[in-house]
C-alpha cells in the first residue's frame, strides 16, 4: 500500500496543473484512491481559502433574514405561541423567502423578516409542504429600500460526504451566527422530534457536527461558491450533530411558483394560488441494510435483481415502518414489507419514490413487495393535499379540525377525524385533553368536523351534554365527560377559519347560522327585595382561617391556587356513613316512599328568610350519632361552590383559572337564593359558577351578584325553580346572628363539607374576638382584604378547610373564609 502511494505521489509531480489549482491526475488519484462513500467533489472543494468563504460570506449574508413568527392559534402539529427563526432569500423579484415548515406553520401566523440592516418586512405564508420540514414565505421586495441583496442559489447536486460548510443563520438568537462543520453523512434517517408534534420522514437528511441550537431553524447550508446545499432543520440537543434537510424537493415546488406566479402579481400581496402536486400511500418507510432485508425474508434472487438495477454505491431497500390506519395502504401493507417494484421500476431511495408518487397524483401505482419470502402485488391510490386541512372551527375559544396525515400518523388514528388541536375553555372546564379525538356529542356520533358542528347547532347555552373522546396514549378506552355550553358569551359564536393561499390570510364566517340565544332566569324577584337582600352584608362577619404554604419552593396562595379553598378535613371513621345514611332519609322523605318528587305544589312554600330561620330551629330533628348539634342544622345551608375562570378573563391579579370553595346559603326563597363566600373562591364576576349543595344531590349554575370591595366575602345567586320542587324543601337558608358579638372565652363550632359533600365539625374556644387582619401585597395586582378585624380561635383547623363558625344551636356567627395571600422565601 505505501509504495502505491508514493507511486502515485510521483505521477502528481509530472502533471500540469489546471486552472482551479489542482491537477488533473491529482483529481483523477482522489477519485481512485478515496473511499467510495465520499465523494472526491469535497475534496477539491475543501481546498478552499478563507478568501474564498469571505466572498461567499459578503454575497450570502445579506440574503439571509431573521424571522419573528406569532402563531395565532394552534393548529395540527403546532402550538399556539412565538418564536425567532432564519430565513434566506432564493427569489429575489418575486420576494420569496425559504425556511422549515415549523416555522411557516400549518396554521395562521403573523410574521416579520428582520433584514441585515434591522429593516422590518411584513411576511406571509406562501407554501408549506404537508410532509417535508420546508416552507416559503412571501415579502414585498419593493418594500427593502435600504440595504443590497443577492437571492441565493440551490445546488443540492454539491451536497457530498467531506464538504465543508457554513450554517449562517439566527443561531442562539444572535441575529448573524456562521458555524462551520463537515458533511459527514447523506443518508440519515429523519430526525424524530415530538412523538404529537412535527415529524419528517420518507427522507433522507444530511448530518454533519455544526452545532446549530434553537434560532437557526431555516438557515442556509453554503459551500465556498456561495450556493445552498442543505436547508438547516434541527439538532441534537445533547450533541453538536446538526440535521440539514436536502433539497431536490424545494427547487422543484420553487419551480412551479417561479413558472405560475408572475412577479407583478406577488408584489400586490395576492396571487394566483399554485398547486403542487404531492402524493403519498400514508405509510412510512425506513432504509435497511441488505443483511436486514434478507433476515425480514428477501430471496436471494431479488436481491440480486435489485443490485443489478441499482448504483454500485447502493446499500439497501425501502421496508415498510408503519401503516396509517384507513389509508389506501391499511390492510394491504404489513409492517416488514420489503419494497421492490413501484410501476415496475426497481426503488431503494426516497428521492425516486417520491418522485413517482407526485406525478401520480389521484392514479393508481402497481407495488411490487415481499413478505416473509413471498412476493405480493398492490395497486394503491396516490393523494396527500386532501389529508391535510386547510380549516378549523374555534368554538369557545378551542381549536377543532380534522385529524392531518402528521398527527394520524404519530397516533394511529384514521386521517379526518375531529381533533381537538386546543381545549380552549369549554372543553378544558369538562376535562378534554389537547390531541384527543372526540368520537360523540350528546350521545350522537361525530366522525367529521360537519358533524361536530351539526351537533354543536342543537345545543342552547348553558346545556350541559355528554362527550367522548380518545387520547393516544390510551386508545382503546374511550372517556366520557359532560360538557357544559357557554352561557355568558365570553368568547364569540363558532367560528370557521379556512386558509386562503392567494393571500397567506385565513378568511373566517360563522360556523353556525342561526344560534339560540341563551337567558338565564335567576332572579324572579323584584329590585327592591335584591336590594334588601344585599344590604344584609353587613351581618356577614369573617374570620381568618387560611395560611400559606410553599412547595418545592413554589409559591401557593393560601386555598386559592388551582384547587381554591376546599372543604376536606380529618374525622371520624363511623361519621360518614351516619351522614350519609341520614342524607339518604332525608332525601327520600323529601321525594316520598316511593323516590317521586311530589308535584301537588304541598311542597311550593319552602321561602326561609332571614326572620324564619328561629321557627326552622324549633323543627330540626337532631338523629343519634356523634356529630354535633350545629353540623347538622348547618348541613342543609351548605354548598360545594366550583369555579371557573375563562381565560379571557384572567385579570385584576386572578391567580387561577379553577377554584373550590364551601359558601352558605343566606337566603332562600320561591324566586330567588343568595349564598355568602369567599373571595379566594369567587375572585371576580367574570365566572362560571356551579354549586352542589350538601342537603340535595344536584348541580346548578350560578351567577356572582355582589363583590364586597374591601371585605373577602362575595353573593352568589341561584335559581331556586332549577332545585326542584324536593330539593327546594331540602335547602335552607342559615341563621345569621350577629348580636351578641362573640367574646374571648366563647365556644365555637367550625362546621365545613368535604369534596364528598360531607359535613364536618370541629369544637374550639374564641381566644381574640378583634384581631387586625394584616395581608401582605404581592408582587402582581391582586384582591387583598383591608381594615378588618377577625376572629382568632384556638384550634389551628388548616388551611384546606372552609365553613362558617357557629354556635351550639347550628346559628351563623361568622364565616371561616379563605384569604388571597403571597409568601416571599429565601431559599
Amino acid at each position: 500500500m505505501a509504495e502505491a502511494i508514493l507511486g502515485s505521489l510521483d505521477v502528481i509531480k509530472k502533471v500540469r496543473v489546471s486552472d482551479d489549482g489542482i491537477s488533473i491526475a491529482e483529481e483523477q488519484l482522489l477519485k481512485t484512491r478515496l473511499p467510495m462513500e465520499i465523494d472526491s467533489g469535497a475534496a477539491v472543494e475543501n481546498l478552499a481559502t478563507a478568501e474564498d468563504w469571505r466572498k461567499a460570506l459578503s454575497r450570502v449574508v445579506p440574503a439571509v433574514v431573521v424571522l419573528r413568527t406569532t402563531a395565532c392559534r394552534a393548529f395540527d402539529t403546532e402550538p399556539a405561541g412565538s418564536g425567532y427563526a432564519t430565513g434566506f432569500i432564493v427569489d429575489k423579484k418575486r420576494g420569496i423567502i425559504l425556511t422549515n415548515r415549523h416555522v411557516v406553520k400549518p396554521g395562521p401566523i403573523v410574521a416579520e423578516a428582520v433584514f441585515l440592516n434591522r429593516e422590518e418586512i411584513p411576511v406571509h405564508p406562501l407554501y408549506r409542504d404537508p410532509v417535508h420540514d420546508f416552507g416559503f414565505l412571501h415579502f414585498d421586495p419593493g418594500a427593502v429600500q435600504f440595504l443590497e441583496y443577492e437571492e441565493i442559489p440551490f445546488a443540492p447536486e454539491a451536497a457530498s460526504v467531506g464538504l465543508e460548510i457554513r450554517v449562517v443563520g439566527n443561531d442562539s438568537g444572535e441575529k448573524v451566527s456562521i458555524l462551520s462543520g463537515t458533511i459527514a453523512r447523506l443518508d440519515r434517517d429523519a430526525p424524530p422530534y415530538k412523538r404529537d408534534g412535527y415529524n419528517d420522514f420518507n427522507t433522507f437528511y444530511m448530518q454533519a457536527a455544526s452545532g446549530t441550537k434553537g434560532g437557526s431553524s431555516g438557515s442556509p447550508v453554503i459551500d465556498c461558491k456561495g450556493c445552498a446545499v442543505a436547508l438547516n432543520a434541527g439538532s441534537k440537543t445533547a450533541g453538536a450533530s446538526a440535521y440539514f434537510l436536502p433539497l431536490e424537493r424545494v427547487v422543484r415546488a420553487l419551480k412551479f411558483f417561479q413558472e405560475d406566479i408572475l412577479e407583478s402579481s406577488l408584489s400586490k400581496n395576492s396571487w394566483q394560488p399554485v398547486h403542487i402536486p404531492r402524493g403519498t400511500l400514508q405509510m412510512t418507510l425506513m432504509h435497511k441494510g441488505f443483511d436486514e432485508t434478507r433476515r425480514l425474508g428477501l430471496k436471494r434472487e431479488t436481491e440480486q435483481m435489485v443490485r443489478q438495477a441499482s448504483p454500485s454505491t447502493e446499500t439497501g431497500m425501502l421496508v415498510v415502518d408503519s401503516v396509517v390506519p384507513g389509508g389506501p395502504s391499511h390492510k394491504l401493507l404489513e409492517p416488514g414489507d420489503v419494497l421492490v417494484l413501484v410501476n415496475g421500476e426497481v426503488v431503494t431511495q426516497f428521492l425516486r419514490l417520491e418522485v413517482l408518487l407526485d406525478d401520480n397524483v389521484g392514479k393508481h401505482i402497481d407495488i411490487e413487495l415481499e413478505r416473509g419470502g413471498a412476493t405480493i402485488t398492490v395497486t394503491l391510490l396516490v393523494y396527500l393535499h386532501s389529508i391535510t386541512p386547510n380549516f378549523f372551527l374555534e368554538v369557545s375559544g378551542g381549536v377543532v379540525h380534522p385529524l392531518s396525515y402528521q398527527q394520524a400518523r404519530n397516533f394511529r388514528f384514521t386521517c379526518g377525524l375531529v381533533y381537538v388541536a386546543d381545549p380552549g375553555y369549554m372543553l378544558s372546564r369538562a376535562g378534554v385533553p389537547k390531541h384527543a379525538i372526540i368520537k360523540k356529542l350528546a350521545g350522537e356520533e361525530t366522525s367529521v368536523l360537519d358533524d361536530f358542528i351539526a351537533v354543536y347547532s342543537k345545543l342552547s347555552r348553558g346545556a350541559r351534554v355528554p362527550l367522548e373522546f380518545l387520547t393516544y396514549v390510551d386508545r382503546h378506552r374511550s372517556k366520557s365527560v359532560l360538557v357544559t355550553v357557554d352561557r355568558h358569551e365570553w368568547y364569540a359564536p363558532p367560528q370557521l377559519y379556512v386558509r386562503d393561499d392567494s393571500t397567506g390570510l385565513w378568511n373566517v364566517k360563522p360556523a353556525i347560522s342561526t344560534t339560540s340565544a341563551f337567558s338565564l332566569s335567576l332572579f324572579g324577584s323584584s329590585n327592591g327585595e335584591q336590594q334588601q337582600l344585599l344590604s344584609t352584608y353587613d351581618n356577614i362577619s369573617t374570620k381568618e382561617g387560611s395560611t400559606v404554604s410553599v412547595v418545592n419552593g413554589v409559591e401557593k396562595s393560601c386555598e386559592g391556587e388551582a384547587t381554591g379553598s376546599s372543604g376536606e378535613s380529618v374525622q371520624a371513621s363511623d361519621a360518614p356513613i351516619i351522614e350519609s345514611e341520614t342524607k339518604r332519609r332525608r332525601v327520600n322523605n323529601l321525594l316520598g316512599g316511593d323516590g317521586l318528587a311530589n308535584t301537588d305544589g304541598t311542597s311550593d312554600h319552602f321561602e326561609h328568610n332571614i326572620a324564619d330561620n328561629e321557627v326552622a330551629e324549633e323543627t330540626v330533628t337532631i338523629p343519634a350519632s356523634s356529630a354535633s348539634t350545629a353540623e347538622h342544622v348547618i348541613e342543609p345551608t351548605l354548598v360545594m361552590m366550583e369555579v371557573h375562570i375563562p381565560p379571557s378573563a384572567m385579570l385584576d391579579g386572578v391567580h387561577a383559572q379553577h377554584f373550590f370553595g364551601t359558601g352558605v346559603i343566606v337566603h332562600h326563597s320561591q324566586s330567588l337564593g343568595l349564598v355568602a363566600v369567599d373571595r379566594n373562591t369567587v375572585a371576580i364576576s367574570v365566572s362560571d359558577v356551579m354549586l352542589s349543595f350538601a342537603a340535595y344531590p344536584i348541580e346548578i349554575p350560578a351567577e356572582v351578584v355582589f363583590l364586597h370591595p374591601v371585605h373577602n366575602f362575595a353573593l352568589v345567586a341561584y335559581d331556586p325553580a332549577a332545585l326542584g320542587s324536593a330539593g327546594a324543601a331540602a335547602v335552607r337558608a342559615a341563621t345569621l346572628l350577629s348580636e351578641p358579638p362573640l367574646s374571648r372565652g366563647d365556644a365555637v363550632y367550625l362546621v365545613g363539607l368535604n369534596r364528598s359533600l360531607q359535613a364536618t365539625s370541629r369544637k374550639s374556644v374564641v381566644t381574640n374576638p378583634s384581631v387586625a387582619l394584616n395581608v401582605g401585597a404581592a408582587d402582581c395586582p391582586r384582591y387583598r382584604a383591608m381594615n378588618m378585624e377577625v376572629i382568632e380561635v384556638d384550634t389551628d383547623f388548616g388551611h384546606s378547610f372552609s365553613g362558617v363558625l357557629a354556635d351550639e344551636l347550628g346559628r351563623v356567627q361568622a364565616l371561616w373564609a379563605s384569604f388571597s395571600t403571597q409568601v416571599f422565601c429565601t431559599l
